[in-house]
């Protein structure tokens, strides 16, 4: 799995190595783990799902809460010729149905999604009818009510284990409280 990590991480975005912990976060959850990581602002978090999701068959569900996050994370995915979207409040309802549809054909690789979009039925009727190969949550320590950037949406993520039980999750975050 270490070399395969390795030709995927120079094929897809063009490195030679790996910072500290990547690989070990990565081949978890290729082994199916659930994982959670604290590493610093700048320590490479997303590439810890992002490669993940190119090698997984199927969807990664990425629960950011930051608009402009989305958007240059996608745009960053595209330039490296990885197939990403977003969907948020931005989006008119014919651009995310047509995002949704492309999904479903297995047109995209990673797909960034606000928390408040858990809670709408089509959303998670979308989700039920994709194949989500894994979930990662990005910024996770909104979750906790003791931080200073808690979102309420955060407490249902719950949602996606009862639709996904057996999907390995990735939660991610510089800035975790004991």
């Amino acid at each position: 799995m270490s070399s395969d990590l390795a030709h995927a991480l120079k094929q897809h975005f063009g490195f030679d190595a790996f910072r500290p912990h990547q690989r070990e976060i990565m081949e978890a959850v290729l082994r199916g783990q659930d994982v959670f990581a604290s590493l610093p602002t700048g320590g490479g978090k997303s590439l810890c799902y992002q490669l993940p999701a190119v090698m997984r068959d199927g969807l990664t569900l990425v629960v950011s809460p930051l608009i402009s996050l989305m958007k240059d994370q996608v745009d960053a995915l595209k330039a490296d010729g990885i197939p990403a979207e977003f969907i948020n409040s931005t989006l008119t309802r014919a651009e995310i149905d047509k995002i949704q549809t492309e999904a479903h054909r297995g047109k995209i690789k990673i797909l960034y999604a606000a928390p408040e979009r858990l809670i709408i039925p089509e959303f998670q009727l979308f989700l039920k009818k994709t194949k989500v190969s894994l979930i990662a949550i990005d910024e996770s320590h909104c979750i906790s009510e003791g931080g200073h950037d808690f979102r309420p949406d955060y407490r249902n993520l719950h949602l996606l284990r009862n639709i996904f039980p057996a999907v390995p999750a990735m939660a991610f975050t510089a800035t975790a409280t004991k």
